[in-house]
């Protein structure tokens, strides 16, 4: 495997997606077992609620410094660092024998896949070209989204006789891909950029840079987005709580309800794979405009909002055996979503719902690295994620508070309806916000292209560059299409 070639560097696009699944699996195999943990260690679901939402919480705090770190320092260092702390706190959280040590297991892994998510991106973007970062960043985006659903379907599969199993076996996972990224393709900052071809760039992030990044107005929209976003996002934690509600409803029992749940929601949330539409749209627009990326999210949250309204009320009728095995109960709700009309309709309502809110994540990911030079990226980036992290552990706390509360007037599963319905017009200022972003964006992806060519410009002999001489916001929108980039 050569040094920095084709193969070497698609091997290492390919680990870091695995590496992005992994971190992701490991928050994910929590909400199936809220009840099977809280049972054994003594304590209620909203106790082990609280230590996911400390996961988000601690992981976004945690990728601030990590990043910074990372756009200072050589990043293959912080990334192995931080995956070892992950798979460590994931393992003890496994082994766990009280609350206590559960919950203190958890912040040890949150800590970790803080460094882990906003590392990997500004590595990441590093590797790929400008005309190929909606389509590239939405498989990084989409092995999260699969992250989660895995963690779903272990947690549910693996945990509804022995919850510590899908712990142990996450941790054994991210050994194995700690190994593989050991492998890895050490990328130059701004390897794949245009401006910067022929340059050994090695510009770093400084504490004064930080007025600079919040000064694009850009920036401000992408993080501020999350926010409300991830309420919106942090409330479907709660899925396999509507769809196990609904099998209890009918009278299934509690084993099998849990499994029933967490197959539901694994199969409902497959939408999220087309966010490779949404990374191509983001990447044909905006040959056209430098609004491109920002207008195919801002359409694509406020789109799907009616839709996920509708899916939380259309009735499901489920018909399993109850007491089956695991393969028994996967066969009988993959049989339903042929044979009952009302799961295949949620069915079709959800991934509709999803490819549309999954057009968010690429263009997210690929404005970042669009509108700020390669020093800045991973600090920008977890900048927006301690916002979504906010985001996400307020509207899974929250949305458990509005659970509780409407269980009063209105009895599960309906509460749950509700509940959920309720939280995902958190996206309509999420829509407003990328609109904001496609007004200024243009402007700032000018100012950084025009930054990065002055640098390469000293650092050329005789100034050279190659003779790309600035371009205007248009032109520079152009410079996506093939041929571009490397």
């Amino acid at each position: 495997m050569g040094r920095g070639g084709t193969v070497h560097r698609v091997y290492s696009v390919v680990v870091f997606v695995i590496l992005a699944a992994l971190d992701n699996v490991a928050i994910g195999i929590v909400p199936p077992l809220y009840g099977s943990i809280g049972d054994d260690l003594g304590v209620g679901e909203g106790h082990i609620a609280l230590a996911t939402t400390a996961m988000f919480l601690i992981s976004a705090v945690a990728a601030i410094g990590f990043a910074y770190v990372g756009d200072r320092t050589d990043r293959k260092p912080v990334l192995v660092a931080g995956t070892t702390i992950w798979v460590i706190g994931t393992a003890w959280s496994g082994l766990a024998e009280s609350y206590p040590s559960f919950l203190s297991a958890q912040v040890v892994a949150a800590f970790g896949l803080g460094g882990v998510a906003s590392v990997s991106f500004a590595v990441v973007s590093d590797l790929i070209s400008p005309r190929r970062r909606g389509l590239v960043m939405s498989f990084w985006g989409l092995s999260q989204g699969v992250g989660t659903l895995a963690g779903t379907l272990v947690g549910g599969l693996l945990g509804h006789a022995d919850w510590r199993q899908p712990f142990l076996v996450t941790a054994a996972a991210g050994v194995i891909a700690t190994c593989a990224y050991l492998l890895t393709y050490n990328v130059p900052r701004g390897d794949s950029q245009p401006e910067l071809a022929g340059v050994e760039y090695d510009e770093r992030i400084h504490h004064q840079d930080i007025p600079v990044i919040l000064k694009r107005r850009t920036n401000v929209w992408l993080i501020l987005q999350g926010g409300t976003a991830q309420i919106a996002f942090g409330s479907l934690v709660w899925l396999p709580i509507l769809f196990r509600a609904r099998a209890e409803d009918q009278g299934y029992s509690a084993g099998t309800a849990v499994l029933v749940g967490s197959i539901f929601a694994t199969i409902f949330q497959l939408g999220a794979a087309l966010s490779i539409l949404g990374g191509l749209a983001g990447d044909r627009l905006q040959r056209r405009t430098p609004r491109g990326r920002a207008l195919v999210a801002s359409v694509g949250v406020l789109a799907a909002v009616p839709f996920y309204v509708v899916l939380f009320f259309v009735p499901m009728k489920i018909t399993v055996p109850d007491g089956g095995s695991t393969g028994e109960l996967i066969r009988a709700v993959l049989a339903n979503v042929v044979t009952e009309p009302t799961v295949a309709a949620c069915l079709a309502i959800a991934v509709f719902a999803l490819m549309l809110t999954s057009a968010n994540s690429p263009n997210w990911f690929a404005m970042i690295a669009d509108v700020n030079p390669p020093q800045h990226r991973g600090t920008v980036y977890s900048l927006g994620n301690l916002i979504n992290g906010v985001g996400r552990a307020g509207g899974n706390a929250l949305v458990g508070i509005a659970f509780r509360g409407l269980a009063g007037a209105f009895p599960p599963p309906l509460n749950y309806a509700v509940g959920l319905a309720a939280f995902q017009f958190f996206f309509i200022p999420t829509g407003i916000m990328y609109w904001l972003a496609s007004r200024t964006v243009a402007a700032d992806m000018a100012e950084t292209h025009t930054a990065l060519l002055a640098v390469a410009s000293d650092n050329r002999p005789d100034g050279d560059v190659g003779g790309d001489p600035a371009v205007g916001v248009q032109g520079f929108a152009g410079q996506q299409d093939p041929g571009a980039g490397r």
